[in-house]
């Protein structure tokens, strides 16, 4: 019984989601926000120039501490229809790291820290694997791109200036954007929302950036020692490969039409109608042109329904007397049926009576002229 219900409380939640989990088609747009965690980036070679006071310090190898800070991205792209994908996408990531490490000296430190922010633009290429499951479609991809990358930076070196006696610093800061070729990696799923609007998925992703080569950041260097401050040559920072884990979560659009109405049901076809009626003039037994074309009708029909006999009962008003109405009524029965079986229906198939003026259609009194009355009733069994 647990097993029933878990299957049928399956069923019911994955139907609104089977019927809008259709392949991306066409343009679609997405958005997403989420985190981003960068490693720790090289530092080759943080020259502070030239002088009496910092002639320790004119190259310092180290690392950016890693941090966590925000990602977003924004997508517009196209469908194929059979799960392949291609979209350009523009990107902001904002990191602040608490500073560096450095390998100068074991007595020897930098701090500071520095303010990075990335922003560009990416072609990226996608594989839905639709038909997986009916709750989310989950792909894969990789893109390309340009961005560019802002530091903004500060750092102090506290230690040994010049000789053993002296005791100071070097402090620099800097702010430049320089521009690196990116890449990434992505996997994700995207969850369709078919109760909010046709076309619309909720995504969860993770994302790989890096970017490839060294960047060349310029800025200030003033060194002190007990004595004073002496302001040296301009400062520069040399930062390696950035390595980026961002964790997103969005929104995706797919312009599709929607999905068409179902059809009508189908209406059955109306069954033949199994009882006719045909109208006399007053006193007379001879069939109208429309009397003979609802013969022609019942007969037509009569080839469409199963039947065991075909029953055709004459009738009258009560304008005669009851032996004259009774022999009208049989003549005008006895017209019908030759009528039907000049349409073909078989003699032996039909029963042919009169009933005068009796069960009246229309209620009257005596010596009551009423067309109603006046008509044969012809009845398919």
């Amino acid at each position: 019984m647990q097993l029933r219900s878990a299957l049928l409380a399956a069923t019911v939640l994955a139907t609104p989601f089977a019927a809008s989990a259709q392949p991306v088609t066409g343009l679609y747009i997405g958005a997403g926000v989420g985190v981003n965690i960068t490693q720790q980036q090289s530092v080759n070679g943080a020259a502070f120039g030239t002088g009496t006071l910092i002639d320790n310090f004119t190259t310092i190898n180290g690392n950016i501490k890693g941090s966590t800070g925000f990602a977003g991205v924004l997508s517009v792209g196209w469908g194929f229809g059979n799960g392949l994908r291609a979209e350009i996408e523009g990107n902001f990531r904002d990191n602040s790291s608490g500073g560096f490490q450095n390998s100068i000296a074991t007595n020897f430190g930098v701090g500071g820290g520095v303010k990075e922010q990335k922003f560009g633009g990416m072609v990226n290429v996608l594989y839905d694997f639709n038909g997986l499951t009916p709750w989310f479609v989950p792909y894969v991809g990789a893109g390309a791109g340009y961005v560019g990358i802002n530091e903004d930076w500060h750092t102090f070196a506290p230690g040994v200036l010049g000789d053993a006696s002296t005791a100071g610093g070097v402090r620099a800061s800097g702010k430049s954007t320089e521009g690196s070729f990116a890449y990434q990696a992505i996997a994700g799923a995207a969850f369709p929302l078919p109760s909010i609007a046709y076309g619309l998925a909720a995504t969860f992703e993770y994302r790989f950036f890096g970017t490839s080569g060294n960047r060349n950041y310029s800025g200030t260097a003033v060194a002190s020692s007990a004595t004073g401050e002496l302001t040296a040559a301009p400062a520069t920072f040399r930062v390696g490969s950035s390595y980026n884990h961002s964790i997103l979560v969005g929104l995706r659009y797919n312009f599709l039409p929607p999905p068409p109405a179902p059809p009508p049901a189908a209406v059955p076809a109306q069954a033949p109608a199994r009882s006719y009626l045909v109208f006399f003039d007053w006193d007379k037994y001879n069939l109208t042109d429309r009397a003979r074309q609802i013969i022609r009708e019942a007969a037509d029909n009569s080839t469409k329904v199963q039947y065991t006999r075909i029953e055709v009962n004459g009738y009258t008003d009560t304008s005669g007397t009851p032996k004259y109405n009774l022999g009208l009524s049989i003549r005008r029965a006895n017209a019908v049926k030759a009528e039907l079986i000049k349409d073909g229906v078989p003699a032996n198939a039909i029963t042919a009576q009169g009933f005068g003026d009796t069960n009246l259609l229309v209620p009257t009194g005596p010596g009551v002229r009423e067309p109603q009355n006046r008509r044969v009733e012809i009845i398919i069994r």
